[in-house]
């Protein structure tokens, strides 16, 4: 009988010993470094705890092996009170251990990706960048002419497409009724869809910032004139809708073929915007500048040559065709 107490003490003491060193060992692991050379962005899908081992194995986030698993399942079990794992596109640090990888699970911050919305974009183009962008999810059609702001825009993995035009959609109608609010009273600004049109116009006309207002300028005295606006932008815009360059110069066909866009044959504005005006396209019809000119030309050196009579504009054009003769 005492033998066989002393056997039992002995087991006890066996487990009690192996216990303590297997314990060791997972806590070893739990905090060893991991296998990850530099820091790294994985996709985490949503789905099982096993899914989620699998990926970071796979990854190269943590060690693989069966044993490992075993040791992340436990420790995620422990530790369930410091919050949910979440799926996401996560960074993982170099040589993180596993108690650093559940952390960037629970409380890491998505992957930011970056989208750029360059100015006076047609709708075509701006769904050809979104449906172009990385890791969003499903598509969009073109939006309405003029309707999405340009700029930077920041979105994380899985966003669908849909939900990223819509904010960029009201970035540009929140824009456009900050403008509105802040106008010049000008009359023939009667109502934010004249000035998103106005804008794109601008905007198309002219890439030197200085010259937007006065480009606004011009627009705003024909109008007050009943003059046609007579824009080529708005020309192309009507013959092709959007789609990219015209891949020719404006010809005189071109000119007299009549489209709802067109300000050689049309008085008053076009149909509708022809591109996304940015902030600043806004701003230069809402603050248009002061003076008497109805006439603008290029000046061969990236800027134009503006005018208040038609005299003076035949000086302008006949200047710059001069420079481009040979």
């Amino acid at each position: 009988m005492g033998r066989l107490l002393k056997s039992f003490a002995a087991l006890l003491v066996f487990l009690g010993v192996a216990a303590g060193g297997l314990t060791g060992w997972g806590w070893w692991l739990y905090r060893a470094p991991g296998p990850l050379p530099t820091v790294r962005a994985v996709v985490v899908p949503r789905g099982s705890l096993g899914g989620t081992i699998s990926t970071l194995q796979h990854a190269g986030v943590v060690e693989s092996g069966d044993i490992v698993a075993l040791v992340f399942r436990v420790a995620v079990r422990l530790t369930r009170k410091d919050g949910v794992l979440h799926a996401a596109e996560l960074e993982f640090p170099a040589h993180g251990s596993i108690r650093d990888a559940l952390f960037v699970l629970r409380h890491g911050r998505p992957v930011l990706h970056r989208i750029t919305v360059p100015e006076g974009l047609s709708a075509i183009q701006v769904a050809d960048i979104i449906d172009r962008a990385p890791v969003l999810t499903g598509s969009v059609a073109a939006p309405p002419e003029g309707d999405v702001l340009p700029q930077t825009y920041d979105y994380e993995w899985g966003t669908p497409r849909a939900v990223l035009l819509s904010r960029m959609q009201a970035a540009m109608t929140a824009t456009l009724d900050a403008v509105w609010r802040q106008r010049d009273p000008v009359p023939e600004i009667r109502d934010r869809r004249t000035l998103l049109i106005l804008a794109s116009m601008v905007e198309h006309e002219t890439a030197i910032a200085s010259e937007r207002p006065m480009v606004a300028r011009v627009f705003i005295n024909r109008l007050q004139r009943g003059m046609r606006l007579q824009s080529d932008p708005t020309v192309v815009y009507g013959l092709n809708q959007g789609a990219g360059p015209l891949g020719h110069a404006l010809t005189r066909t071109d000119l007299e073929t009549p489209t709802p866009y067109n300000t050689y044959i049309l008085p008053g504005l076009p149909a509708g915007p022809i591109c996304a005006p940015g902030r600043a396209a806004l701003e230069a019809v809402a603050h248009p500048a002061s003076g008497d000119a109805l006439y603008f030309v290029a000046n061969g050196a990236g800027g134009h040559l503006f005018a208040a009579s038609l005299a003076e504009h035949n000086r302008n054009v006949g200047a710059y065709r001069s420079q481009r003769t040979p």
